[in-house]
């Protein structure tokens, strides 16, 4: 049988720590990221917690670095492997600037990490999503959005743009994948997540932020739904949040 393996981009701090460790309980975790040193705490905490993983520093905006990660991927887990999950975690670049100040260079420039991105990332990986693995559960990709995804803020046209572009794709691979059994979710993660940069926020309102731990249950709980019974988009958010 193929090796089954889970695919992680954007395993920084954060959510993409918290889904990499997840999926880690059952399946070998491949993380990337730019950065090798943002991914060697993460590598050796599913290590010490018994899993197994391989970080590869990959720039997603390239064709070719995220040609030769999955060349290093196919190295390691052998060219028949199956991609049992992958996650599109990769963070859009935030600006809050007037629409009228903006440079035509810094509002096209949010389209790199989530559209390119996620365009190179999707293409490398749902190949291996195809080859009809018998995995228990079915393949599944999943991408992480944010609530400029459904509304755009003021000062955030560039954000906004690109959070809508990442639900738009998800919602043509779910109309064009999913009748072929892969199960393509998009997630809208409505409030602050917490992590050390965030700690300072929302001090005076207990449980305010969203737990990075519940963003991968809930991931989880995506991958494992049946063929009978996939859900395309879900939105978390803290009890405080206003929406």
């Amino acid at each position: 049988m193929p090796k089954l393996i889970a695919i992680i981009a954007g395993a920084g701090p954060g959510t993409g720590s918290a889904v990499a460790l997840r999926f880690a309980q059952v399946y070998p975790v491949v993380v990337l990221s730019r950065s090798q040193s943002s991914l060697d705490p993460l590598v050796r905490d599913i290590k010490q917690n018994g899993g197994h993983a391989l970080s590869i520093p990959t720039d997603v905006t390239s064709s070719s670095s995220m040609n030769s990660t999955m060349d290093r991927i196919k190295a390691e887990f052998g060219s028949d492997m199956s991609v049992a999950a992958a996650v599109y975690n990769v963070a859009s670049k935030f600006m809050k600037k007037p629409f009228l100040e903006q440079s035509q260079d810094e509002f096209l420039g949010s389209l790199e990490p989530s559209i390119k991105g996620a365009f190179n990332f999707a293409q490398a990986t749902l190949p291996f999503m195809l080859n009809q693995h018998q995995g228990q559960y079915p393949p599944t990709f999943i991408f992480t959005g944010a609530t400029a995804a459904i509304k755009g803020g003021s000062g955030l046209s560039a954000f906004a743009m690109s959070k809508f572009g990442i639900r738009a794709m998800s919602q043509s691979l779910a109309r064009e994948f999913g009748p072929k059994g892969v199960h393509v979710s998009h997630a809208i993660i409505d409030g602050i997540i917490d992590t050390e940069k965030t700690k300072a926020f929302s001090q005076d309102v207990p449980d305010s932020k969203i737990d990075p731990k519940w963003i991968a249950e809930s991931y989880w709980f995506l991958h494992t739904q049946p063929r009978t019974s996939f859900t395309h988009e879900i939105d978390l958010r803290p009890y405080s949040e206003t929406w």
